[in-house]
């Protein structure tokens, strides 16, 4: 009943929201259908922690607790940012940016692209998460494209053209995996791409097969992750689509597609017997935390200057699942909840703040605190937060990557280190200035409500100075299911 909820209530959301999203109750009816989406991922995470991992509907779904964190997690902040695009997209709107017909576009989108990350998480089909990826990347170059602008379209388009590329590579990585499923399973149809069934006989699927298709699947899916050589979509989408949308590209898209990835490491890594694919995660990794580093400095769009801090964060994970083992996989989930709540409270609180400098560029942008408080602490609050400040909980998890590494790959460290510096100082050293410089513009007679923003932090300060003994649980659990 509760797959059927979290897979339904967004789906029909999208259906709801096409026929009335012009209204002026849509806003609010996004926010309940993602509200409902929530309650049903809670009453799922109950589920499953009394009863543990589950099958259904012929095994073609899977929750377990790798993926059921994640559920609840998507669930979330897709029900935190609804709230927030609510007074955010109308300003847009009273402002003339949009009108009536893409408010409707806006809205339905937001649900199928909700619908889509679910699917994706929630199957147990290799082929269906493939194709729940297109149509999360469909989804959301319409609304990167929002605002028909000559950049926003470039960014749509340049989007759709690199991660298009990256889900081909990922195709034939799945059929190269259904290939080799096929030797060991027999004719079983769509079945022999089951991931449970994989998993099953992982070490009977034949080697060099999967070792190429690991090579074709890590390409396509970590395309969507913002890896290097192929990051170079993010920060344009980010940029020019609408803060809602760059919020939910950064706290789910890059998380799910990291999911996918995860998923197909712990099928080759039994195949091939070797740690080949963790150190392909290590290697790309490193080098796209390190790359995006370096070009925090060079960035004049506060938009683009969180999209470059997204792509370093996501080569820090994925550098620590490419380590593996019970502590670095640990501290790899630790991160991306963290990240996932931090970076999207970041686009809220910078949301409001080009709204209210009525520019994106971070030179025009000064005195955030004297003009409203709450968005100036809250950009400030969440920047500290993602740079890895202690007692955030962002600390915590960087400290249990960086001494893993440490331990187990000495030479990885001053690399890490090199890359978490340049991040600090690029990041706080634009920041500080937006927030406590001098500014000329008068205070605002009502600050914006960013209440998602300090919720999110508040959650984040919990992770790093208490984390509830269910959660580190569960985390051990996901942590011992990816193994490595």
């Amino acid at each position: 009943m509760e797959l059927l909820l979290i897979l339904g209530l967004p789906l029909l959301g999208t259906l709801l929201l096409a026929l009335v999203g012009a209204r002026r109750f849509a806003a609010e009816l996004n926010v309940v259908i993602s509200l409902a989406t929530l309650i049903a991922a809670g009453f799922l995470v109950l589920r499953v922690i009394r009863f543990g991992p589950m099958l259904a509907w012929h095994d073609q779904f899977l929750v377990d607790s790798f993926n059921v964190f994640l559920v609840a997690l998507t669930a979330f902040v897709g029900f935190t940012t609804a709230v927030f695009s609510r007074p955010y997209m109308r300003i847009e709107e009273h402002h003339g940016r949009l009108n009536p017909r893409r408010l409707r576009l806006y809205h339905s989108m937001y649900q199928l692209f909700m619908a889509a990350m679910l699917l994706a998480l929630l199957t147990n089909n290799m082929g269906l998460l493939w194709v729940s990826m297109e149509a999360a990347t469909l989804s959301t170059v319409l609304l990167v494209s929002l605002y028909r602008t000559k950049a926003s379209l470039e960014a749509a388009w340049k989007y759709f053209i690199l991660c298009g590329v990256g889900i081909a590579q990922a195709l034939f990585g799945t059929i190269l995996l259904y290939f080799a499923a096929e030797q060991t399973l027999g004719h079983e149809g769509m079945t022999a791409l089951l991931w449970t069934h994989l998993n099953a006989v992982k070490g009977h699927l034949e080697p060099r097969v999967l070792a190429l298709a690991m090579v074709f699947l890590l390409v396509g899916y970590g395309t969507k992750v913002g890896l290097v050589p192929l990051h170079s979509w993010l920060p344009d989408a980010h940029a020019e689509g609408p803060t809602p949308v760059s919020a939910v590209l950064s706290g789910l898209l890059l998380n799910v597609a990291l999911y996918a990835v995860v998923r197909c490491k712990v099928l080759v890594e039994g195949a091939i017997g070797s740690a080949l694919p963790g150190r392909m995660l290590m290697g790309f990794g490193l080098l796209t935390a390190l790359l995006a580093a370096f070009f925090l400095w060079r960035q004049r769009d506060i938009k683009r200057l969180f999209a470059y801090s997204s792509i370093e964060h996501m080569g820090i994970i994925t550098f620590a699942f490419g380590i593996g083992g019970p502590i670095a996989n640990f501290a790899a989930l630790l991160h991306m909840t963290v990240h996932s709540l931090t970076k999207s409270s970041i686009f809220f609180a910078a949301g409001h703040a080009t709204q209210t400098a009525g520019t994106q560029r971070i030179e025009d942008i000064r005195g955030l605190v004297n003009i409203s408080p709450t968005i100036g602490w809250g950009l400030m609050l969440g920047s500290i937060a993602i740079l890895g400040v202690p007692p955030f909980g962002v600390f915590a998890s960087e400290f249990l990557i960086l001494t893993t590494a440490m331990r187990e790959h000495p030479w990885t460290t001053p690399l890490l280190l090199i890359a978490l510096a340049l991040a600090f100082a690029a990041i706080f050293s634009k920041v500080q200035p937006m927030v406590f410089g001098e500014s000329d513009a008068a205070p605002l007679p009502h600050s914006p409500a960013l209440m998602p923003v300090f919720v999110h932090l508040g959650l984040v300060l919990m992770l790093g100075l208490f984390m509830p003994h269910a959660l580190a649980s569960w985390y051990r659990s996901a942590a011992q299911l990816i193994g490595g």
